[in-house]
């Protein structure tokens, strides 16, 4: 084999090209290397020779000229012109918005290496991409199907509801109605059980209460003409949290008013009087109830739900829930609810699912920053004061009542007005914090995940994870507080990443956002059931979820 001269310079490279760490390995190469080539009868290294002369491979260069393309075709260039999707703190990371990720195609995640210590200040943001809410960028028709843009607006007497319950939502300037309104209120009227699913704040209270309350006068007027008729709780809404429960009472008094129809409301934490008291003056139209209250009615016997027109189950994923499933056989056991799809009669059951399900909303800056958790009071601090001249509601989430409480004595410290609200609060206690946080008595509210189900939140313009979510089911709910329909502006989400468990959940999100795909893992498993001939025998009412 013939030998080739080479300088000093070009054994450095060789040598930096296999990653040898020290200039101890570098040494020792250089003397190994000597020795061949003084066998070969050339001089050894010394400090006057010339260059050393080695044998190199020729399958190490090629070996090192095929690590070179291949890192070079590897590297996707995801940058167009145009407005970001993703802006990274490392412009090299950003992708536009008019890129999406293939499937099988390599990503580079901004967050890739948030797991070291020196990643703490790094940080990126997955920007909106539209202004409105999906739920209302499309219009449909009864049956879901687009219509065409030239199209006549769809309102709400195109849905033939009563035009008192239209009245009533022009005051609040609800005027058209939503995709998931659209799909569901037709649906219920003509007597269907129904299955909806759709995102956070995308009109579901509205879905089920338009139709029931429509029926309920219906019923009321044909009732009004019997002398035998009896009163009796003709509808039962069950929610997950005492908050919640009132909000949906509140809604439903405000559209049973034309009509003189009864709203009662039992919650948790009021104790057997209060509960007794809410059936003082006979059983009501629509009961909204949380289930350990509604089950303590039952046992005591102040309402019978042998004669229910309609049962709604709302926020069905929390209610089917271990922690509250027993109590929900138990109330379903007193009803006629059949237990069988062979026992019902008329309309079936149909499912209607939202194609944005589980889906990072398109609509809402959200930002993750990585922060060592002796700096989250700070980057907060800041935060609340940069959203303070906004006059606009604040929603600051922690996964632990504890740090809740401890979160509001620091910010008091600081100045920072707001309030609390955490479920191992007592019940009289909460009752009025999230009321004084909706109508803007205070623009803070500090808060576990109670406050991230159902709830309404307008108002608010800035949700803050002061402790990253511990699921993406959970970040989803907290995320949906802003952006919701009616909402005056888009709002945002900032997210603290610091456990190394946060950043696997972020890389998750940030992965379903390069490639515009639902959370890993969420992947809803309702199914649209299989097509049966259409019953003879029709009835009105049914079951909703």
């Amino acid at each position: 084999m013939q030998s080739v001269k080479v300088g000093y310079s070009v054994l450095f490279t060789l040598i930096s090209k296999h990653n040898y760490p020290s200039s101890g390995h570098f040494r020792a190469l250089a003397c190994i290397h000597g020795t061949i080539s003084s066998a070969c009868g050339v001089h050894p290294i010394s400090t006057t020779a010339q260059p050393v002369v080695i044998r190199i491979p020729r399958h190490m260069q090629e070996q090192v000229e095929n690590v070179k393309q291949v890192r070079g075709k590897n590297k996707v260039n995801t940058i167009k012109a145009g407005k970001h999707l993703i802006k990274s703190k490392n412009p090299e990371l950003n992708q536009s918005a008019g890129y999406t990720l293939g499937k099988f195609e390599q990503h580079h995640l901004s967050s890739k290496g948030w797991k070291h210590n020196k990643s703490f200040g790094d940080y990126f943001t997955v920007n909106n991409t539209q202004r409105t809410p999906p739920v209302v960028t499309e219009i449909q028709d009864e049956e879901g199907d687009k219509l065409k843009e030239k199209s006549k607006p769809i309102t709400f007497h195109n849905l033939h509801l009563c035009p008192d319950l239209v009245e009533a939502l022009g005051k609040d300037n609800i005027t058209r109605p939503t995709t998931v309104q659209l799909q569901t209120i037709p649906k219920l009227l003509k007597g269907y059980n129904i299955l909806c699913a759709a995102e956070t704040g995308s009109g579901k209270t509205l879905s089920y209460l338009l139709p029931v309350i429509h029926k309920l006068q219906a019923e009321k007027a044909a009732d009004s003409e019997s002398i035998e008729t009896t009163p009796r709780t003709r509808s039962v809404i069950i929610v997950p949290s005492r908050e919640l429960a009132d909000q949906v009472s509140a809604v439903a008094r405000s559209l049973c008013g034309p009509f003189r129809l009864m709203v009662k409301t039992v919650g948790g934490g009021r104790g057997v009087g209060n509960i007794k008291l809410a059936f003082t003056k006979g059983p009501p139209d629509v009961l909204v109830a949380t289930p350990g209250a509604l089950i303590k009615a039952l046992r005591r016997r102040y309402l019978d739900l042998g004669e229910l027109s309609f049962m709604v189950v709302d926020e069905a994923d929390t209610m089917f829930d271990p922690s509250f499933s027993g109590m929900l056989e138990s109330i379903l056991a007193q009803t006629c609810v059949a237990c069988d799809p062979s026992e019902t009669h008329g309309k079936i059951m149909v499912t209607i699912k939202s194609k944005n399900l589980h889906f990072l909303m398109p609509h809402v800056k959200q930002t993750f920053l990585k922060v060592r958790g002796a700096d989250k009071l700070l980057e907060l601090h800041q935060a609340l004061k940069a959203a303070e001249q906004d006059k606009a509601g604040v929603l600051v989430f922690c996964n632990r009542a504890s740090t809740v409480n401890w979160l509001g004595y620091s910010m008091e410290d600081m100045g920072l007005r707001h309030v609390r609200l955490q479920g191992e609060m007592p019940a009289s206690l909460r009752a009025g914090i999230f009321h004084s946080f909706q109508k803007g008595q205070v623009d803070v509210l500090i808060c576990t995940d109670i406050a991230s189900r159902g709830l309404d939140t307008q108002r608010v313009c800035l949700v803050v994870n002061y402790d990253f979510p511990e699921s993406h089911t959970d970040y989803i709910h907290r995320a949906g507080r802003v952006g919701r329909v009616g909402s005056m502006e888009d709002g945002e989400v900032l997210s603290f990443v610091t456990h190394p468990w946060d950043v696997e959940l972020v890389q998750k999100i940030e992965t379903a956002a390069r490639r515009r795909t639902s959370l890993p893992g969420m992947e809803s498993s309702i199914r649209k059931p299989e097509p049966k001939a259409a019953e003879e025998e029709e009835e009105e009412g049914g079951l909703l979820y």
